[in-house]
C-alpha cells in the first residue's frame, strides 16, 4: 500500500536545497548594451557579444554589480571584496558561445541566511535557512520545440531558438543544507521563496515576476529513514515557477522517494520536472556521474573589487525588512493575520499603504482593493494595480466618506476608471453618478413607497422596525441608488412615528 505524505515523514526525515534563479531588472543585459525588455519579437534584441560571434568583447553591467552585492546584504552574506567570472562549458541549441559567463568559485556573495516563520500545530515558528552563495551570471536564450505531444524536444517536428533572453544578467541564490523541518518541509521551502521575492521585490532588483519567468526556483530534496543521522540521495526539481508549486514540489517528491524507498528500490540523482497538473515530478537527466564543466577564469573580463565604502553606501540604502514591514503595518492598521496574507499574497500591500498614506481610512482601503478592484482584475486576467492608482482609491473613499458617494455609486465611478473614462470626478459627471441628499425629494420618494405599500408601513408604525427594509428599498429603486440609505432610514422612521 503507497504511503501518504503523513505515513512518509513519519518514517523518513527530508532535507532541503533551495536554487533560486533571479533575473535582475536591469535596461541592458549582463555584458552588452542590449536590452531586456520582456516580450519582443524573437531575436529582436541580440548582437555579436550576446550571440558568441568571433572577436566580441563583452564588459560587466554596473548595475548588475551593484543589484547582487545589494541582494547579498539584504541576505546577510559577506561581500567578497575579489570575486571572478568563469566559463562554465556546455553544449545546449540555447547556449550560442556554447559557454555560460558565471561565477564559480569566487562568487561575490558567500554565507548568509535568511529566517522565515511558518504556522505550525503548536504555534509560530522560525526556521533559519542559511545561504551558501549569491553568484552572478548569465541568462541562456529560450527553445520552443514545436510539434509533439509534449511540448519537450522529444517527440517534437523542429525546434525554434529565441536569444533575446541569452545574456539577460542573472542572480542565483544557493541555499545551504535545509534540515530539521520534518513534516513542516513544504511550508519552509514556500516561506522561504515567498520572503526572498519580498526582499528581492523591496530591492527594486527585480520583477520577480515567477509566470514570466524572472524568477524560479530548483528544489533538491533528499530523504533519510528518521533518528539514521545520514543524508539520503537527492532529486533536483528544475525551474519550478509558483510558490504553491515549490510547496507542491517539495510534498511530491517525499512521496515518491518515500515509496520507492519502502519498495526497496533506489533513489536516482537525477535533475526532474515537475508537472503542475498532478504535482508530481518526471524524470529529465541523470547527475549520478560529477558533470564537467571545464570552468576556468574568464580572460575577457576584469575580476570585480568592489570598494568597502562603496559597500557600506549601499548597505545604508536597504529597506525595511519585509517581513519587519507586514508585522509593523498589521499592527498600524489592526488587520487580522488572515486578511495580511491575503493582501501579501495578491501583491497588494505596497498599493494599499500608498493608499492610505494619501488619507484613505485603512479598512476601506484594504477592502477596495482586495474585494471591487480586484474582482474587476480577475475579469480582466490583469494585475489590480494595473486598472486604478492608489490616489484614485483614495478620492473615491474620500467621497464615499464625505457623504457624496453611496458605496454602489462608489463601484460604479471605480468601474468608470477601470474602462478609461477618466479620473472619479470626470466619470462622476459623465455618468451623473450624485447622492440625492435633498430631503424634499426623498420626502417624496418615501411617500411614493409608503402609498405603494400600506400594508408594510403600517407594520412599520406598529413597530416592526425590520418592515422599513421593503420601503426603504422602494426608495433607493426610485432614486436610482443615488439616495444615501441612512438618511432614507432616519426620515422613513421618524415620518412613521418610530424616528427619535
Amino acid at each position: 500500500m503507497a504511503l501518504n505524505y503523513d505515513q512518509a515523514v513519519a518514517k523518513y526525515d527530508p532535507t532541503l536545497g533551495l536554487e533560486v534563479h533571479v533575473e535582475l531588472n536591469t535596461n541592458s543585459k549582463m555584458f552588452c548594451g542590449c536590452s531586456t525588455e520582456f516580450g519582443a519579437e524573437p531575436n529582436t534584441q541580440t548582437c555579436p557579444v550576446c550571440l558568441g560571434l568571433p572577436g566580441a568583447l563583452p564588459v560587466v553591467n554596473g548595475k548588475a554589480i551593484e543589484s547582487s552585492i545589494l541582494i547579498g546584504l539584504a541576505l546577510n552574506c559577506s561581500i567578497a571584496p575579489f570575486s571572478r567570472f568563469a566559463r562554465k562549458n556546455y553544449f545546449y541549441p540555447d547556449m550560442p558561445k556554447n559557454f555560460q559567463t558565471s561565477q564559480y568559485d569566487e562568487p561575490i556573495c558567500v554565507n548568509g541566511y535568511l529566517d522565515v516563520e511558518i504556522e505550525t500545530e503548536d504555534g509560530p515558528k522560525q526556521f533559519r535557512v542559511e545561504i551558501e552563495r549569491v553568484h552572478m551570471e548569465e541568462d541562456t536564450g529560450k527553445s520552443l520545440h514545436v510539434g509533439g505531444a509534449t511540448g519537450r524536444i522529444h517527440g517534437a517536428e523542429y525546434s525554434l531558438l529565441d536569444y533575446n533572453r541569452a545574456g539577460i544578467p542573472l542572480v542565483e541564490i544557493v541555499t545551504k543544507i535545509v534540515g530539521g523541518t520534518g513534516k513542516y518541509a513544504p511550508e519552509v521551502a514556500r516561506a522561504y521563496v515567498t520572503e526572498l521575492r519580498d526582499i528581492l521585490r523591496s530591492l527594486g532588483v527585480s520583477d520577480v515576476k515567477m509566470e514570466q519567468g524572472s524568477m524560479r526556483c530548483d528544489v533538491n530534496l533528499s530523504l533519510a529513514p528518521i533518528g539514521s543521522g545520514s543524508l539520503g540521495t537527492r532529486s533536483e526539481t528544475k525551474n519550478v515557477n509558483s510558490l504553491r508549486s515549490v510547496e507542491r514540489a517539495v510534498i511530491g517528491e517525499v512521496i515518491r522517494q518515500a515509496n520507492r524507498l519502502e519498495a526497496g528500490e533506489r533513489i536516482v540523482q537525477e535533475t526532474r520536472h515537475f508537472l503542475e497538473e498532478s504535482g508530481q515530478t518526471r524524470p529529465g537527466r541523470s547527475k549520478e556521474q560529477a558533470e564537467d564543466y571545464r570552468y576556468f577564469p574568464e580572460p575577457d573580463l576584469v575580476p570585480v573589487v568592489p570598494d568597502s565604502a562603496w559597500i557600506e553606501e549601499l548597505r545604508a540604502t536597504l529597506p525595511e525588512k519585509p517581513s519587519n514591514r507586514r508585522k509593523r503595518l498589521q499592527i498600524e492598521w489592526s488587520v487580522p493575520d488572515k486578511e495580511m496574507s491575503s493582501l501579501v499574497n495578491a501583491g497588494l500591500l505596497d498599493v494599499v499603504e500608498e493608499t492610505i498614506k494619501l488619507g484613505a481610512e485603512p479598512t476601506r482601503a484594504r477592502s477596495w482593493w482586495l474585494g471591487e478592484i480586484s474582482r474587476l482584475a480577475n475579469e480582466r486576467e490583469v494585475d489590480p494595480t494595473s486598472l486604478i492608482t492608489p490616489g484614485q482609491v483614495a478620492v473615491v473613499i474620500s467621497l464615499i466618506e464625505s457623504g457624496e458617494l453611496t458605496d454602489k455609486l462608489a463601484r460604479q465611478v471605480v468601474e468608470g476608471v477601470v474602462a478609461g473614462e477618466g479620473t472619479p470626478a470626470d466619470v462622476i459627471t459623465k455618468r451623473g453618478l450624485k447622492v440625492v441628499s435633498d430631503d424634499g425629494a426623498l420626502m417624496t420618494a418615501i411617500e411614493a413607497a409608503i402609498a405603494a405599500q400600506p400594508d408594510t408601513a403600517l407594520r412599520v408604525r406598529g413597530g416592526n422596525i425590520p418592515a422599513a427594509g421593503a420601503l426603504i428599498g422602494a426608495v433607493m429603486k426610485a432614486t436610482g441608488g443615488q439616495a444615501d440609505a441612512a438618511k432614507v432610514r432616519e426620515l422613513l422612521l421618524k415620518h412613521l412615528g418610530q424616528g427619535e
